[in-house]
């Protein structure tokens, strides 16, 4: 099993000034440690089950390109998009050319998007969730489109392209992974069964998680799409250094119903020495499971 770290809290000592090294040097101790994958919210306020929504939040894009930058070899993503933030067409040039200057190490998280503050706050439309799931399976055809052979238009109940030209393409073919956020049984799994190449579930205990993993390849089996072949992450809230012990154990079991990696984010005002220990401690033992 590998290690992911989630970097999400951004109000750490030391002032706006403080944030771009901590960062840099949060991804390169996630790389150095042996962790798979580096991610960041998609938010412009902060989330107030974290902090309050004035507390710092840095723009999940222009961030990654400014890691790709700090590191050479870890994946890249946010966790994850929200659909509405961003034009398809956009979207899909952006994830592109962070794959082109990382050397091919972007990935796509996406999903149905849901922090109604900050949408009416910074005057972004919110539509209801039913036409957010519509735009987030849109989204997931133009960005396929985008990454092949066909630069044609595009024609959706919500998005019209006229040209679907991505030049240059990403290095990783077909195109960067995408990672479908989210466990909602009737939508958002179904999405991942018919476009995804990863999910992300939250940890709700080893039942919890294996029903909807079951749900997920039920979903497979419709679609008539490989289910072993969709990376299956899990996000947890656990704490890795009070009991290394019982935290592996517990990824034993996860393994044991196909979890491939679990990401975890730090809790310290040093996240970077934060994730020095965690690696040092979990990543050896993590990748024997």
């Amino acid at each position: 099993m590998e290690l992911g770290i989630h970097f999400a809290n951004f109000t750490l000592p030391g002032g706006p000034q403080a944030l771009g090294p901590a960062l840099a040097a949060s991804a390169k101790a996630a790389e150095e440690g042996g962790c798979s994958l580096f991610t960041l919210m998609d938010h412009w306020f902060q989330m107030e089950s974290l902090a309050t929504s004035y507390d710092p939040m840095l723009e999940g894009y222009t961030s990654l390109g400014f890691l790709a930058g700090q590191t050479s070899s870890i994946r890249l993503g946010l966790l994850v998009t929200g659909v509405t933030y961003r034009y398809p067409g956009l979207l899909a040039k952006i994830v592109t050319t962070l794959d082109v200057l990382s050397q091919g190490r972007a990935m796509l998280g996406l999903g149905a998007a849901w922090y109604e503050r900050e949408h009416l706050g910074l005057g972004v439309p919110y539509p209801a969730i039913s036409e957010r799931f519509e735009r987030l399976e849109e989204t997931l055809q133009i960005c396929a489109q985008m990454w092949s052979d066909n630069d044609g238009p595009y024609a959706g109940k919500h998005y019209q392209l006229a040209e679907t030209i991505c030049v240059p393409q990403p290095i990783q073919k077909p195109g960067p992974p995408v990672m479908i956020g989210g466990s909602g049984e009737k939508k958002t799994l179904r999405l991942v069964a018919k476009y995804g190449n990863a999910c992300n579930i939250f940890d709700l205990g080893v039942e919890g998680v294996a029903h909807k993993l079951d749900v997920l390849k039920g979903h497979c089996d419709t679609e008539g799409t490989d289910y072993d072949a969709i990376e299956k992450t899990l996000i947890t809230s656990a704490d890795l250094l009070g009991d290394p012990d019982a935290f592996l154990a517990s990824m034993e079991q996860y393994a044991a119903i196909g979890i491939d990696l679990v990401t975890t984010g730090p809790r310290a005002d040093d996240p970077a020495a934060w994730v020095s220990e965690v690696t040092a401690a979990i990543v050896p033992r993590l990748r024997e499971i």
